[in-house]
Parts: structure tokens; C-alpha cells; sequence
């Protein structure tokens, strides 16, 4: 088996991080109750194979899941529909690189990008280039001043509010 894996410093999330994970996933959980997709918060990892057929595994800050039953122990070996990941200053680097061609790679359809500290919304939407290579586009970013335009692109039913997803984000 090759796992080319990659190191990764975490540092440790500061609360405020922790937050937004547990905003949204509270936010999602019973919306999404009583249907075959699940919400998950970053305890649970996923092994995809990247462009090069390499393995890799990744655990994203957020994920909503429809395909639960493809999984081997605690990782999964299917894509979610829904990935989000909030900014830190350790790991920005890579999810807004590696991790984002992974997750376009397996045809994740939407992912976020949080960042508390400026309270912003990156929205990126899977679609494909003019060589059908799946590629992730800047759908929308939401801020203070167009929160009222947040939602998620691929499950339209889901609420979710900017205040919820910040709520208890103190400066």
C-alpha cells in the first residue's frame, strides 16, 4: 500500500474556530434528520485517491455526507456533497491549495471556506473546465455586508444564517 501522507502542523484550533464548527453543524444537524445524509463535524476522516492515484486522507472541519454506508472502520471512501473548512493560520496554505484540488478531484459539489477572524464566506461550486477536469469556482463571498445571501448552493432546504454561524465570535 503507498500512503504517501502528509504531515500537517496543527497547532490546536483556538475557540473561536471550534465555534464555527459546532455553529454549523448545529444548525444543519436536525434539518438534515430524517433523510439518508448526515452532518459531521472534524472527527471524521475521509480516504480518497488524488489525481495521481495516490492515497490520501483528510479530515475536514465540517461535512455533509448522503453515502455513509461506503466506509472501512471510522474513514469513509466516499466523497461528501459538502465540505467546509475554517481558516487557521497553520493550515490556510493548504486547504486553500491541495486540500481544495483533492476535494475538486473527488467531485465534492460545494466547499466553503471560513475564516472567523474577518467573518467571511468564501462559497466555491464544483463545475468543470474546458478539458472536463472538475474544478472548484468562486460562487460567492459573504460578509457582513450581503449575509443575508448565505445559504448553501447544494442543499437549498438547509437554513443557515450568518449570526448562527458566528454566534459567540467575540473580538
Amino acid at each position: 500500500m503507498d500512503w504517501n501522507l502528509k504531515i500537517t502542523d496543527m497547532a490546536g484550533a483556538t475557540p473561536e474556530h471550534s465555534s464555527v464548527i459546532v455553529n454549523f453543524v448545529a444548525a444543519v444537524r436536525y434539518q438534515l434528520k430524517n433523510s439518508t445524509c448526515y452532518v459531521y463535524s472534524n472527527n471524521v476522516q475521509y480516504r480518497f485517491k488524488d489525481a495521481e492515484g495516490n492515497n490520501k486522507i483528510v479530515i475536514p472541519d465540517a461535512s455533509i455526507n448522503c453515502r455513509t454506508k461506503s466506509r472501512r472502520g471510522n474513514t469513509f471512501t466516499d466523497a461528501p456533497r459538502f465540505v467546509m473548512e475554517v481558516l487557521s493560520p497553520s493550515t490556510e496554505k493548504y486547504d486553500r491549495t491541495e486540500k481544495m484540488d483533492l476535494y475538486a478531484q473527488q467531485e465534492i459539489e460545494e466547499y466553503w471556506i471560513v475564516d472567523w477572524r474577518t467573518k467571511t464566506i468564501e462559497i466555491y461550486e464544483l463545475d468543470y473546465d474546458e478539458n472536463d477536469i472538475p474544478k472548484y469556482y468562486l460562487w460567492k463571498t459573504i460578509s457582513e455586508e450581503n449575509k443575508d445571501e448565505l445559504r448553501l448552493v447544494h442543499f437549498p432546504n438547509i437554513k443557515i444564517t450568518f449570526e448562527d454561524l458566528f454566534d459567540e465570535i467575540d473580538y
